[in-house]
């Protein structure tokens, strides 16, 4: 889950909607979204789900816009936490 997440991130320039992440692991949107809910609560630093459980940060990337731009090449396409 955590290598597929930060896959699509990375593969994407956002972060994925659980129901996504479901589909590419072969889970239904519930397992998905719960799997993600414990994902945050065994303390694995910097992951926060926003209400929803619609993934609002994820390490080192966040789906909310910041102040920090990350960048390949010159080209803009994730923001930083």
């Amino acid at each position: 889950l955590y290598h597929t997440t930060l896959s699509a991130i990375v593969r994407d320039g956002r972060a994925p909607h659980y129901a996504q992440l479901g589909n590419e692991l072969g889970a239904s949107p519930e397992e998905t979204r719960l799997a993600l809910g414990e994902l945050e609560a065994t303390g694995v630093p910097a992951i926060w789900l926003h209400e929803g459980d619609l993934i609002a940060a994820f390490a080192p990337f966040s789906n909310i816009p910041t102040h920090i731009d990350v960048s390949v090449d010159g080209a803009k396409r994730w923001y930083g936490q």
